[in-house]
């Protein structure tokens, strides 16, 4: 990129950091510092949670998933939009938890379940939070040495360093920057002004993707070219798709209410000025994507394009070998099987125009196919050990999927928009590297340190203590980032990964908010078989290929355990196929996370019925009755009538205002009657008695995916400009006035409010 680019790129970041330095001014103690002091408003925190959610790793799994799978899928996705809807209409957990006053998730388990629960839990959610999270600097590392073209290694006084490590403690550097300027504060003010800087950037690549490629002439032709069974287009010809097909779909329907509240305590979830403001902001949340959404679905749209078409055919073959080359030289153990990879991806034949329009793509036998098998063969016949060499094929193809992205769009896009995105995926992946780091340092101090500690922090230590937890993450994240190789799509990663924690903490939030009858063995029950069984898995997919299929292999295994994960998956063919690979274990991320799940509910019950000794309080837990001591926050009941039914059903409360009453009415409007029964419900319906075509179900994707939710996007996008840098500006005027006026109302002392220490002390008295 040339001097203007690279201006596009840093002038904006700059500003973010200095927003983030000038923040720091409004710290004065540890609510301050974990919440912002609990003045943030609905836009800034719907802004800011968009932005911290769509980071680079978000981006790039949303290729892989579309670039394996297509659009198909999505038309099915519409069944979780009541669910969805019903979540955020009605503030779901998150109402119910903003009640009970805690600062932190582990604050909650302690107070609804035991002390020595809480650290247990908060123990293993850090565990699985940081596992997790520890890729997303990796991923965006490479993204930006594969989009800006740079080299893997450049020399630094002679000596030879590697251009990921550079990158990746730069990017890190960033994230820490902001967080130890100001915590939640600068988290929040920085976040909101990044996303309110790429609302403009999704309009312009939405119109630069649209001008560039013909959704008729070449998307729908490309989309439609697809063995039966595979198809991209039509969801009722997706039998034979796997890992991302209709039972992983269930398992994301079972897993959207259990993982409602399993992240909850860190972030914006506890920043609102009030519960109806974090209810509210919840709401907007459905709207807040404005056009990112659609850009993002163009994004892959133009990659799968690119790839596939023959009108790109030669920019597709050179992108492939770029791939290629590039991954070899990245993780090849030496220069004679990186050769051998360049030497023998560089001798597949580019197809002519007409062979590649008469090609119909499976899933095992695609254009990328010529390019990945004769990898595997160069691998195998340069290396000693199979199981070796297999284990690196499956990182190879894993960076090959990963990595398309950046290198396509190096190839399609102008030195200025080439600088416009890096910009974008700048802002993204800070935005979302800053909150992860922040929120699994808060939640190892508040939850584990501060517990365990004999002596009470006064508010300075416990900032400082923050501060000094949040390095010691990132060393981790860092850490990780080298060594954890990258074997899978990055959603299976993630979903096997956060299943450690939430598969058991799905039932131990629920229940705990809602029911009476859960007990601490019930809790303990849940975590220790969702985390056994996920751990589990997860262990067995990382060695599968260099260590237990050789084993299996050398003893005679392979065989009859082949059969028997054959005999149990065939009752559910083909939406479940466990057949013996040598590369990947035959059982997916999605089925062990359903297994888990399943066994971590059953265990909750199972113990806390064996437990139960009498109802829980929830209404001393939650504030409410004789237990609520806040008089300005007083608690409006209303009463089932013909005339409420409806609106309480939506979540509408007398506290709605008009304005917030108009947005849940729209939200509904817009879900429930088009998304769902318009767009789905009627779509189904038509089915029974007229058979779609191709062309049909892909006018049906250009005007869901992007003609309809293109203009809304707009007007969402001006509608959250305003919003936002009101908000915003509203957030530092009561910064000031907190500080002006040395407001101390949510100070912590050691782990509990002053306010939340005051109610607990008169529920004491009462009792």
């Amino acid at each position: 990129m040339g001097f203007l680019p690279w201006c596009i790129v840093i002038v904006p970041v700059l500003c973010v950091i200095g927003l983030a330095v000038y923040s720091k001014r409004y710290i004065r103690g540890v609510s301050d510092f974990l919440v912002a002091g609990r003045v943030a408003g609905r836009y800034v925190i719907s802004v800011c949670g968009m932005e911290s959610a769509l980071g680079v790793l978000t981006l790039v799994a949303l290729v892989e998933v579309n670039y394996a799978t297509g659009f198909a899928i999505t038309f099915w996705q519409s069944l979780l939009l009541p669910l969805g809807m019903f979540i955020s209409l009605t503030g779901f957990c998150a109402y119910r938890y903003r009640e009970t006053k805690s600062l932190s998730i582990g604050q909650f388990l302690e107070m609804r379940y035991n002390r020595s629960f809480r650290i247990f839990a908060t123990s293993l959610r850090s565990f699985a939070e940081i596992l997790c999270n520890a890729i997303g600097p990796a991923v965006a590392a490479r993204f930006f040495i594969y989009l800006l073209g740079f080299p893997h290694y450049i020399d630094v006084f002679g000596f030879s360093v590697s251009t990921f490590v550079l990158v990746l403690i730069a990017a890190l550097l960033l994230a820490l920057i902001v967080i130890l300027s100001g915590g939640q504060i600068s988290l929040i003010v920085t976040d909101c002004l990044q996303g309110l800087m790429c609302y403009p950037i999704f309009v312009i690549f939405t119109v630069f993707i649209l001008t560039n490629f013909s959704w008729f002439g070449e998307v729908t032709p490309t989309l439609q070219a697809h063995a039966p069974g595979e198809s991209f287009l039509n969801p009722y010809d997706i039998a034979n798709l796997r890992d991302f097909n209709l039972f992983a779909l269930i398992v994301v329907l079972i897993a959207r209410p259990m993982s409602t509240a399993v992240w909850y305590g860190n972030g914006t979830s506890g920043a609102g000025r009030t519960p109806h403001e974090q209810k509210m902001a919840g709401i907007l949340a459905e709207w807040r994507t404005g056009l990112s959404i659609v850009m993002c679905t163009l994004v892959a749209v133009a990659v799968i394009t690119v790839m596939n078409h023959s009108d790109f055919r030669e920019e597709a073959y050179d992108i492939r070998l770029q791939l290629s080359s590039r991954i070899a030289e990245e993780i090849a153990p030496d220069s004679k099987v990186r050769d051998a990879i360049v030497e023998s991806t560089a001798k597949v034949p580019l197809l002519s125009a007409n062979e590649i329009d008469q090609t119909i793509l499976k899933r095992i036998k695609n254009f990328d196919t010529p390019f990945l098998d004769t990898t595997l063969t160069a691998m195998n016949e340069n290396m000693d050990d199979s199981g070796k060499a297999n284990k690196l094929f499956q990182q190879y193809r894993s960076l090959y999927n990963q990595n398309m992205l950046p290198v396509a769009l190096r190839n399609i896009l102008s030195p200025a928009m080439l600088g416009l995105f890096a910009l974008l995926m700048i802002m993204l992946m800070l935005s979302t590297d800053d909150s992860r780091i922040f929120n699994s340092a808060a939640t190892i101090v508040q939850d584990i340190v501060v517990p365990l500690r004999k002596q009470q922090f006064t508010p300075e230590q416990q900032v400082r203590c923050l501060r000094r937890m949040t390095v010691v993450v990132a060393l981790i994240f860092f850490l990780g980032s080298i060594f954890l190789a990258q074997m899978d799509y990055i959603q299976l990663f993630v979903n096997i990964t956060t299943s450690i924690w939430i598969c058991g903490a799905g039932s131990v939030m629920i229940f705990g908010l809602y029911s009476r009858f859960g007990t601490t063995a019930g809790a303990y029950a849940a975590l220790l078989t969702g985390a056994l069984l996920s751990g589990g898995g997860f262990v067995v997919q990382r060695i599968w290929a260099e260590t237990i299929y050789p084993f299996l292999h050398a003893y005679n295994l392979s065989e009859p355990l082949g059969t028997f994960l054959e005999t149990i998956s065939n009752p559910f063919n083909p939406y479940i196929v466990w057949t013996m690979d040598p590369i990947k274990f035959p059982i997916n991320s999605r089925e062990i996370s359903f297994i888990a799940t399943i066994g971590s509910l059953a265990m909750y019950c199972l113990f806390s019925w064996i437990t139960y000794r009498q109802p829980y309080n929830l209404e001393r837990m939650l504030h409410r009755g004789k237990y609520n001591f806040d008089n300005d926050d007083k608690k409006i009941q209303t009463k089932w009538t013909p005339k409420t039914v409806f609106s309480k059903l939506i979540g509408i409360t007398p506290d709605y205002t008009r304005g917030d009453k108009i947005i849940a009415y729209a939200l509904f409007g817009y879900t429930f009657g088009y998304k769902f029964v318009l767009a789905f419900l009627l779509v189904i319906a038509s089915t029974f008695f007229v058979t779609w075509q191709p062309e049909w179900w892909g006018k049906y994707f250009f005007a869901t995916q992007v003609l309809i939710p293109g203009p809304i996007g707009v007007i969402t996008t001006v509608w959250f400009l305003i919003g936002g840098i009101k908000d915003l500006r509203r957030l530092f005027r009561d910064l000031a006035l907190r500080k002006a006026n040395a407001l101390d109302n949510g100070v912590v002392e050691g782990n509990v409010s002053l306010a939340d220490k005051a109610a607990v002390n008169a529920v004491e008295k009462e009792k």
